[in-house]
């Protein structure tokens, strides 16, 4: 079995070129950044969790949660588990009394749930190294992403400063 590398969530921004959210992910031992482009919906699950807003009904993600308690099953972790043809693929990591299960879903969804069940984001090595993921050690690589955190409005940040 492969050892997942753990992954971070540092926030979401938007990308100023097509105006759509990225999630940053970053390796917990290492500067390493991997960027997720995500739809807005998407975003804006996550960023209800992060902030902290309580919604009149559950969402989707709290209802997936609520199912997984009512059902005497725990998610134990997300990972991010392939990347194939420009797309990210992630895997909902649960435990039911004595059995393990995986459930295939897309990483925003599964992020939005890792951080309603507070469990860790994993990322299998392999996505990170043929991804477009950014070395913060790497001092070319930490001038083009400062260059382009500059170029982003501090709205766009939101609560999300890094």
């Amino acid at each position: 079995m492969t050892e997942h590398i753990r992954m971070i969530l540092k926030g979401i921004v938007l990308d100023p070129v097509n105006h759509m959210p990225v999630i940053l992910l970053k390796q917990e031992d290492a500067d390493l950044l991997l960027p997720i482009w995500i739809g807005i919906y998407e975003a804006n699950a996550i960023a209800l969790k992060l902030d902290n807003v309580k919604t009149p009904r559950p969402m989707s993600h709290d209802l997936l949660k609520n199912v997984f308690a009512e059902l005497g099953a725990t998610v134990t972790d997300v990972v991010i588990s392939k990347l194939e043809d420009n797309t990210f693929f992630a895997e909902i990591h649960a435990k039911s009394l004595d059995k393990d299960f995986t459930i295939d879903s897309r990483p925003s969804d599964a992020i939005a749930l890792a951080v309603r069940c507070e469990v860790p984001i994993f990322a299998d090595p392999e996505v990170l190294k043929h991804a477009q993921s950014i070395k913060l050690d790497d001092q070319e690589n930490q001038d083009q992403l400062r260059k382009w955190f500059e170029s982003l409005d501090v709205e766009d940040f939101g609560k999300y400063k890094m």
